[in-house]
């Protein structure tokens, strides 16, 4: 019989305890304001994965090599696995805010690096240059951008790589 008359009571507290709970996941999904960037910042990203050249180029294998190789490894062209590293320097109006110089990643220092930095600068219009070597049979860079873009505050200006392209902008207005 005790059981019974406690049934309504606790139902109750356990009403109360969810009421609490859900105004406390209500307030702080609403109530505290996180400022990314400041009324006049925009943001820059430089985000994209691109493998370097390779360190050697692929030499042709004569006859007599040829002959040394077991049947089933027998290839015209000898390729070395590894690239080079990828360097790219990043200035907006003359100052740099990106520079780095990436190994590239895997046991045989075959594969792609993955570039991503993001900086906030101030919205308005800006020249942006981008310059990187992929390649250490090239002495200084292979690749190079410069353009003047026009950003909007809380705006982001993301900066790509295409191996066909170049550069690529997404988000510019010039």
């Amino acid at each position: 019989m005790a059981e019974l008359s406690n049934k309504p009571l606790r139902f109750l507290l356990q009403a109360i305890n969810y009421s609490v709970f859900m105004a406390l996941i209500w307030y702080f999904a609403s109530a505290p304001s996180v400022r990314i960037i400041e009324n006049d910042e925009a943001m820059i990203t430089i985000a994209f994965a691109h493998a370097g050249e390779l360190r050697e180029p692929c030499r042709m294998l004569s006859q007599e090599e040829l002959n040394q190789l077991a049947p089933n490894m027998r290839k015209i062209d000898d390729c070395p696995r590894e690239r080079s590293p990828v360097t790219i320097e990043a200035m907006l109006d003359g100052e740099p805010f990106y520079s780095a110089s990436l190994q590239p990643p895997g046991l045989f220092e075959d594969g792609g690096v993955d570039v991503f930095h993001s900086a906030k600068i101030r919205a308005g219009t800006h020249r942006l240059h981008l310059q990187m070597n992929d390649s250490v049979r090239i002495e200084g860079f292979n690749h190079r951008f410069e353009r003047e873009v026009s950003i909007d505050p809380a705006q982001i200006l993301l900066v790509g790589f295409e191996s066909g392209q170049g550069f690529v902008i997404r988000g510019a207005q010039k």
